[in-house]
């Protein structure tokens, strides 16, 4: 897949990210036996143990500007009615997830600086000094936002992972633009302890990259898999549970090659559905987990319920 992309459309999409310092931790219902827990929650895959971690919501409005492009008001008015949800309001989540493979930590994207990932690792009784990896699926703020803490590493003992092409686009960035200066001042200064990953790649047993290009130039989502069973990381590849899935074709703002998130959206959803695996997304509401089925010319998000509680 090729990815095209001008500076000034760089520039426009990362002027429509959702604001950082509108965010706030929210609540979550627990679950089992469990005393609840409103930041953390644990799945199980084979050996695995899979923690979601709420870094915080805010709720949003001009939504069809974001997550309609192509469609009409009456259509998008039509798809939200059949799903029983506003269309002109949506709630945005911000959830990184953490593995424990049995041998290391790996946690997926940093949240959004707020202390939202910090309070949720303690929930889960996990310390950001704990951490063996840190995954950054792409480099839009919401994603970085935590990697530096008061200027040192959140995440001191952990060694770093992300796609060269995705570093390589926003540290060529000029001054000035928002993304480009957040990369450098929270990404770059830890790139010594940094490795580059490609399409197929390994993060750790188990863990392995498949390119989900167009949401940004190095977009990945992974693949993770544990005594047979198997799930996937989408990171944005879909960022609402309804719109996304029911009109993939749909143009989202946020996404900076349009016509290439569009097919990486089809492919993995269709994978998704059609192996029937489940998957977690950086924009699902919390939990964040889930299964796609198909529906029409689209598909349908089904959150999880009960299956894979620790």
């Amino acid at each position: 897949m090729t990815f095209n992309l001008t500076r000034r459309a760089a520039l426009t999409g990362a002027a429509a990210l959702p604001l950082a310092t509108a965010a706030t931790p929210s609540l979550a219902a627990g679950h089992g036996g469990h005393a609840p827990a409103s930041n953390a929650r644990t799945f199980k895959l084979g050996g695995m143990s899979v923690t979601t971690l709420l870094d915080g919501n805010f709720p949003r409005d001009g939504v069809r500007e974001i997550f309609g492009g192509g469609a009409s008001e009456e259509e998008f008015a039509q798809v939200s009615a059949e799903n029983f949800i506003p269309a002109d309001v949506t709630q945005f989540y911000f959830t990184p997830t953490l593995i424990d493979s049995g041998s290391e930590l790996v946690l997926f994207d940093t949240g959004l600086g707020k202390g939202g990932i910090q309070a949720a690792l303690a929930e889960a009784g996990v310390t950001p000094e704990a951490i063996d990896v840190v995954v950054l699926t792409h480099m839009h703020p919401d994603h970085i936002g935590g990697m530096m803490t008061d200027g040192s590493p959140s995440f001191p003992n952990a060694r770093y992972v992300t796609a060269s092409t995705e570093y390589d686009f926003w540290a060529a960035m000029d001054a000035g633009n928002r993304v480009g200066d957040l990369v450098a001042k929270n990404v770059t200064p830890l790139a010594e302890k940094m490795s580059f990953i490609k399409d197929g790649g390994e993060v750790a047993p188990g863990i392995t990259a498949m390119a989900a290009f167009g949401h940004t130039p190095g977009h990945m989502t992974y693949m993770v898999e544990s005594d047979g069973q198997q799930l996937v990381l989408t990171a944005d590849l879909a960022n609402h549970y309804v719109w996304s899935f029911a009109r993939p074709d749909w143009e989202v703002k946020f996404d900076m090659d349009k016509v290439a998130a569009t097919a990486s959206r089809r492919k993995v959803l269709g994978m998704l559905a059609a192996d029937k695996v489940p998957m977690i997304g950086y924009h699902m509401p919390f939990p964040a987990a889930g299964f796609v089925e198909p529906r029409g010319d689209g598909f349908r998000f089904v959150p999880v319920s009960y299956q894979m509680m620790g």
